[in-house]
């Protein structure tokens, strides 16, 4: 059995087809959060900006504003509140673009409730960042992150980083020089009790190289550990 969840977690559902969008109430009001839902972008975005939230649900395709749109605009203005993409698309593209706009996460329709479940709370649980958190500045490649104050910065002008993007890089500067698995990080970061086929580590490794690495396709900090996983040279 699960640990139940915060019962003042609240979900914004933003998904245009009825169905599906009174599906994922129903299940998320039965595990006992408090669901508020959006049928398009436009609403979506709006409740996103005004509103108060723990998580979103944002399905991909939309009518007035697709999904992609909606956590562009939503990261530009500072909301920081997890996303999970909702994509009926199956190419690498999509994911990594979405990832790359500021979602936390997503997942491929059809998928099942057990997993969309799973990432949920995954994501709920993740809370703040624990208070070992390295104070002050800690510099990694191009950036100096203050984990602790949740900022990142490069020559000195400000980095956008999500709440899990800073809780990936803590992870690793806490292992410096050590090779950390993808499923270590599925499991103390993300985590996911049942580790799903995913490659959402590989495309944040790639999003963070973006940020830290001076030639992103020549890394120098963040490497790739063929067959293992990662490790972070500062």
């Amino acid at each position: 059995m699960t640990d139940a969840p915060d019962s003042t977690a609240r979900i914004l559902v933003v998904e245009d087809e009825p169905a599906m969008q009174a599906g994922l109430r129903d299940n998320l009001e039965f595990e006992g959060y408090t669901v508020d839902a959006a049928s398009d972008g436009e609403e979506g975005l709006q409740k996103l900006l005004h509103g108060t939230y723990d998580l979103v649900l944002l399905d991909l395709m939309m009518p007035r504003r697709s999904g992609l749109d909606v956590c562009k605009i939503a990261r530009r203005e500072g909301v920081t509140t997890p996303i999970i993409m909702l994509t009926a698309k199956g190419e690498e593209f999509d994911k990594v673009l979405g990832l790359e706009l500021g979602a936390d996460d997503y997942v491929v329709k059809p998928f099942s409730l057990r997993e969309l479940l799973a990432r949920v709370k995954a994501v709920l649980r993740r809370g703040a960042p624990t208070t070992n958190a390295p104070s002050g500045p800690v510099e990694i490649g191009r950036l100096a992150v203050d984990f602790r104050a949740h900022t990142a910065t490069s020559d000195g002008e400000d980095v956008p980083m999500t709440h899990l993007e800073l809780e990936v890089l803590r992870y690793l500067v806490e292992r410096p020089h050590e090779v950390v698995s993808r499923d270590d990080l599925l499991t103390d970061v993300w985590g996911y009790e049942d580790q799903p086929t995913t490659r959402t580590v590989d495309n944040f490794i790639l999003k963070l190289r973006q940020k830290l690495e001076p030639e992103p396709s020549r890394p120098r900090h963040l490497l790739t550990v063929h067959g293992v996983g990662y490790k972070l040279v500062p």
